[in-house]
């Protein structure tokens, strides 16, 4: 039964907390709120930071003899405590999983209850106290935004005598021959009792245990073999069979609560940040994905649908869900399509100290609510454990400052999220976790995580990822986050701004305190006033993004198991109206980098080296030419055909030979000098396979005099 209609709520304070909880309270006039949702989508409250007392009024007859009954709030943002007819039942902390309660005994004096639930969601200023992620306090959502609320159902059930709790599901290995499935739960018992554990696999039984359980929490765990297991592939090695595995809990031979789990069978291990499924290595083409509404409760199954048809429109094979954990349907139909997951724990820059027993409780919960997800590849304990610092690119020694603080311990990097790794070690030993995301190794006796490398952004220009993976490999092992900002096509914020201004006077600091606009960094590389429009300037950003990220997506893939196991590119798409590194608007139209993705990303790409923005005539351009297949498949008469054009003359070149699948391989080096006529020089590439054309791609430079 789910307890939807009527709900109301008011600010809660002590007078409230006393005389606002019990059955006979008269709650007629307080504000009516939507359950489930977000408190400040209920205009009363639009500006309110909590905390909200929230009541709902609901008629129930007592369960039968023998039977318990339960109330579950599927999600609350953040904290609450509930009451019913004014008896407490207890506290809940943690957003994306759910709390429930045993009610057993109150609906049993009557018909009619009152459910109260005063839930906090603190503001976030400072060393973060919740466990939220980027669903709070975070530059991709609007100004003041809180997420507060009852963001998720709230139901009320019966079991018999015992209930399960919790339950684990993990594929702990597999192979052609056999899958090891191990399962681990908690029973919660109403007194001692003989239970049975009956364990289906797609409706047929495949393990029974026998035992006994006393009064409260109890725990067991068991694991079923399974021969032949047909395997879970992503998308682009196989096919995604799924296996549904159901625990039923028996007393007395009648069933008394049960559990369904839905599995892929398969094996992951990561090889120095190159992974492999299956025994089968797989190159991570990826995206960022950031919440797809600002509430995490108004994301449909629709929407979720949506943005996943554009990760695989655009070639992509992975998604990082970046400092939150998501819907439940985002992971089901990951699994589905064959997508992989790197999932980070929605810990956010600096936590403060009071959350470390909270932060590794959570981890475990994660793992009984997403482990057995075959689509999920890594865990992530903590994203960017240290607030980043916004550096000037030509001020070098509070540049020097902030690399040299990335390698000093602290307490978030050192103590936090070494101890929630280890959470995610012990929970689930069948993928690996890291302790955080974006710590970078500058030093050779540092080994660093995954990287996080903003050239062309908050530092260099974009070709200076080249030099960093000559000078530093392990730092481009895998790259979890780059790319630029960019001003969207649907900007409301700037359009309202331009009626009453003139450009380029706008107000900077309104779009820079309400909608991401990073000005120190947006006004270093597209000065406002050097441009004569909005528009000219809006898609100058644009293209300036789509280089940065074909110049960082190309050199990743050429560097592909050299040392490169992937990327994920930030990001996918916004929340809200907002200046971004996105490739998609809040309306999801594109930015013209998306295109260049779609390009960057496709299984068989040609590259050369980047050449020099300008040239000199008489200079000797030399480009290394390579052919990148992702493909399973060979390429057995592979030809690169190249053209160099300027104005009044041209040259072509042709390189040909067998290519691998899965490798990549250096077709050539153009060799050119620099013709005198000035211009523009483009260099053209397209590659076949026989007859038949495969890939493209295109640079450019200019011919210039040199300076005397």
């Amino acid at each position: 039964m789910e307890l939807g209609g009527r709900w109301v709520a008011r600010a809660a304070t002590d007078d409230i907390r006393r005389f606002g909880i019990g059955l006979d309270a008269d709650d007629s006039e307080w504000d009516e709120i939507a359950v489930p949702g977000h408190w400040q989508h209920t205009e009363a409250f639009a500006q309110h930071d909590g905390p909200l007392m929230y009541r709902h009024r609901f008629t129930a007859d007592a369960p039968t003899p023998g039977r318990r009954r339960w109330i579950t709030l599927d999600g609350v943002m953040y904290q609450s405590d509930a009451w019913l007819d004014g008896a407490y039942l207890g506290d809940a902390e943690g957003y994306f999983f759910p709390h429930s309660y045993d009610v057993t005994k109150l609906v049993g004096i009557g018909d009619e209850h009152v459910l109260a639930v005063e839930v906090a969601c603190s503001p976030q200023d400072g060393a973060r106290t919740n466990i939220t992620g980027v669903l709070q306090a975070w530059d991709g959502l609007p100004h003041g935004w809180n997420p507060g609320g009852l963001w998720r159902k709230v139901r009320m059930y019966d079991t018999g005598p015992i209930r399960i709790d919790r339950l684990r599901v993990l594929c702990r290995d597999a192979d052609e021959q056999s899958a090891h499935v191990v399962l681990s739960a908690t029973f919660d018992s109403d007194a001692p009792h003989d239970f049975t554990v009956v364990t289906r696999r797609d409706g047929d039984i495949v393990d029974e245990q026998v035992s006994m359980v006393a009064a409260g929490l109890n725990e067991l765990e068991w694991s079923v073999d399974i021969r032949n297991p047909e395997l879970w592939w992503p998308r682009e090695l196989g096919d995604q069979p799924l296996t549904e595995f159901t625990v039923e809990v028996f007393v007395d031979g009648v069933k008394s609560d049960q559990r369904i789990r839905r599995v892929g069978l398969r094996q992951v291990q990561w090889n120095d940040w190159v992974f492999s499924i299956n025994g089968e290595r797989l190159f991570l083409r990826g995206t960022n994905m950031t919440p797809i509404t600002v509430g995490v409760g108004d994301t449909t199954d629709e929407l979720i649908e949506r943005d996943l048809a554009h990760v695989i429109d655009l070639g992509l094979n992975t998604i990082r869900v970046h400092g939150h954990i998501g819907r439940r349907c985002l992971y089901d139909r990951a699994d589905e399509l064959g997508l992989l997951i790197l999932q980070d724990f929605p810990l956010e820059r600096t936590q403060a100290r009071s959350v470390r027993a909270r932060a590794v409780t959570q981890a475990g919960v994660a793992v009984d609510q997403l482990g057995h997800h075959p689509s999920i590849a890594l865990w992530s304990a903590h994203n960017e454990p240290a607030d980043t610092t916004i550096v000037p690119v030509r001020d070098w020694r509070s540049r020097a400052r902030d690399i040299a603080a990335q390698q000093l311990p602290s307490w978030n990097k050192s103590i936090l999220d070494r101890w929630v790794k280890r959470t995610f070690e012990r929970a689930d030993p069948s993928r690996p976790a890291i302790a955080h995301s974006g710590v970078s190794a500058h030093l050779p006796q540092l080994d660093g995580t995954d990287s996080h490398l903003w050239f062309g952004w908050r530092s260099g220009e974009a070709r200076d990822l080249v030099d960093r993976a000559r000078r530093l490999p392990r730092s481009v092992r895998f790259v979890s986050e780059f790319g630029t900002d960019s001003v969207p096509t649907n900007a409301p914020f700037v359009d309202a701004q331009l009626r009453d201004h003139r450009w380029p006077d706008l107000d900077w600091e309104e779009l820079a305190n309400k909608h991401g606009y990073q000005r120190e960094l947006m006004e270093n590389l597209f000065p406002p006033a050097d441009h004569e429009s909005f528009e000219a300037w809006r898609d100058v950003t644009q293209h300036y993004q789509s280089h940065v990220l074909k110049v960082q997506i190309e050199t990743l893939r050429r560097l592909k198991y050299r040392p490169t196991g992937g990327f994920c590119f930030s990001t996918l798409a916004d929340p809200s109206p907002t200046i971004s590194s996105s490739v998609l608007d809040h309306m999801r139209e594109p930015k013209d980098a998306y295109e260049t993705v779609f390009d960057a990303c496709q299984p068989v790409i040609v590259v050369a080296d980047l050449p020099p923005d300008w040239v000199n005539p008489g200079d000797e351009l030399r480009l290394d030419v390579h052919l990148v297949n992702d493909l399973r498949e060979a390429i057995g008469d592979a030809k690169v055909h190249a053209t160099a054009d300027w104005a009044g003359g041209s040259t072509e070149w042709t390189f040909g030979g067998p290519v691998d699948g899965d490798d990549v391989v250096k077709v050539g080096t153009l060799s050119l000098d620099v013709p005198e006529t000035l211009g523009e020089l483009a260099i053209e590439l397209v590659a076949r396979d026989g007859d038949r054309v495969i890939a493209g791609n295109r640079y450019t430079t200019a011919v210039v005099v040199p300076p005397e």
